[in-house]
């Protein structure tokens, strides 16, 4: 559970820094993950919401761009959707539904493919586009929440609670459609760092990694088609090293995309 344990540490230390300020006036980090500046000199801007702004009509200040610029070169280098496994706290809810599923023994009520997201996002641009506003951004559950933990009001316990029940009844719950994760993963498909089936010659079917895997459809090319790479290069993989952490064979490993 190495990798499970550094993703909760990662979470959970990003989350308290955002909190510190408002709650014990320790400000080494204002703002949320919508944009934010740490220390007074590092800005960081969610690409999303500045593509929103844009989008609207409204020019963005330097800070923001120049955050943005920042978020995507990090992203670039250790994938997209690192974001999702590594800092969103979402993912921390997302994940807890779907184990009580399977502790429970519940069959999901339903799924949602990977494709969903994608269209969500054109949604998002579209609707900003034709409102003159980053409309998404007022009620993107992240934000949401981070917004009502800062401000101590019952909204986060309400939207945590329906990210839960969502995840409990739906396979992957919000993470499967969320549109931030869908523009992280187009970074992602470019990034340096990856999962690789390194050693997949050692596979002995046992589909462990299926089972863990938030995205398992990206698992079947370096498994199954032996022609091809060992590296997972697509986007939708959140680098979670899950697959690492269960493998018992010692398939996977991070590795360089080349």
């Amino acid at each position: 559970m190495k990798w499970l344990i550094l993703r909760r540490i990662s979470q959970l230390t990003i989350l308290t820094l955002f909190l510190l300020g408002p709650l014990a006036g320790i400000w080494i980090v204002r703002g949320n993950l919508a944009g934010s500046m740490t220390l007074g000199v590092l800005p960081l801007t969610d690409p999303l919401a500045l593509l929103q702004t844009m989008v609207a009509g409204h020019t963005p200040a330097t800070t923001a761009l120049f955050g943005a610029l920042i978020v995507m070169a990090l992203y670039l280098f250790v994938g997209g959707r690192v974001f999702c496994a590594w800092i969103c706290p979402v993912n921390i809810i997302t994940d807890s539904g779907e184990w009580l599923n399977k502790r429970l023994g519940f069959k999901h009520a339903g799924s949602t493919g990977p494709g969903l997201r994608y269209w969500l996002l054109a949604m998002v641009i579209v609707l900003a586009g034709l409102t003159g506003m980053a409309t998404w951004e007022t009620v993107n559950p992240t934000n949401v929440m981070a917004r009502s933990l800062i401000f101590a009001s019952s909204g986060a316990i309400w939207m945590a609670a329906f990210l839960f029940i969502m995840a409990l009844l739906i396979k992957g719950g919000w993470c499967r459609i969320c549109p931030t994760g869908a523009l992280y993963s187009l970074l992602g498909y470019a990034s340096l760092l990856k999962v690789s089936a390194t050693n997949r010659e050692n596979c002995d079917n046992c589909k462990a990694c299926y089972q863990v895997c938030p995205e398992p459809q990206v698992l079947v090319d370096p498994l199954k088609t032996t022609t091809i790479s060992p590296v997972i290069r697509s986007g939708q993989c959140t680098n979670c090293g899950r697959c690492i952490d269960v493998c018992g064979q010692d398939v996977f490993r991070f590795a360089s995309r080349f």
